[in-house]
């Protein structure tokens, strides 16, 4: 393959029931791209490599700045953002595949509505009346917003659920995304109000008790959160509050 030109060969599907097929594509080359300028390129001629026109490539991204989460995608068998996703650095063929744990939309969009429903599910927000001023509200400790501080880097690109084996179809587990968040919203001021009905959420079905301690998640995540000692850490409280309501606390 001449050097001035990038290689991608991109898994793609029409729809949810129709069959997957692949396309290689070839484009120039131009310094400093990523994998969502290639997907650009290639949108404003979106003909094959052997010639034959075709449809452009449906995927997500927003900010091009590893913030948004959107670009989540299988690029050369690891799922992680496209848009830090270097060409300079990716082995060609740059193969480009959906993430395969969230039902298929299309080519590389998927849904991802169950990690966002699992979110609501353990009220993953700060709970303030926002209809009046409320003044300053509870001082937080330095030592508190040093250990929040990593949880809330979260972008919900779902790279931790695509590589955890416990959250598939066959299970209602929320994975760890999901349980950090009600590790940093529990140690908010405010957000501990509704600390009790995050921790009964974790109690049923695809609850914390479902994590397999596979620790795939942590070493997927691109923002470098301690998902594993955010499940410890939750574990712990879970353990705390069945003790409490067993006590009638």
């Amino acid at each position: 393959m001449p050097a001035n030109t990038v290689r991608l060969r991109i898994k793609r599907q029409a729809g949810p029931q129709a069959p997957p097929v692949w396309e290689e594509f070839e484009i120039p080359y131009r310094p400093h791209m990523n994998v969502i300028v290639a997907l650009r390129d290639i949108a404003e001629n979106p003909v094959t490599r052997d010639g034959r026109p075709t449809s452009t490539i449906a995927y997500e991204a927003n900010c091009l700045e590893e913030v948004c989460g959107a670009c989540a995608m299988v690029i050369n068998g690891r799922a992680r953002q496209a848009c830090t996703a270097l060409v300079d650095r990716l082995e060609q063929p740059i193969s480009l595949e959906p993430l395969h744990r969230f039902p298929m939309i299309r080519d590389l969009q998927v849904d991802r509505s169950k990690l966002f429903n699992d979110l609501r599910r353990v009220k993953a927000w700060v709970p303030i009346d926002g209809t009046y001023a409320l003044g300053s509200g509870p001082r937080q400790s330095p030592q508190d917003q040093e250990q929040a501080y990593p949880l809330s880097r979260c972008i919900s690109c779902g790279n931790c659920l695509e590589v955890c084996p416990q959250y598939n179809t066959r299970t209602d587990y929320v994975g760890a995304a999901v349980i950090n968040q009600v590790r940093l919203f529990n140690l908010h001021p405010t957000g501990k109000m509704h600390r009790a009905a995050r921790l009964d959420a974790l109690t049923g079905p695809g609850g914390i008790q479902e994590c397999g301690y596979a620790e795939n998640c942590v070493k997927a995540c691109p923002k470098d959160i301690p998902l594993t000692d955010s499940i410890a850490a939750v574990n712990r409280q879970m353990v705390g509050h069945l003790w409490g309501k067993a006590l009638g606390r």
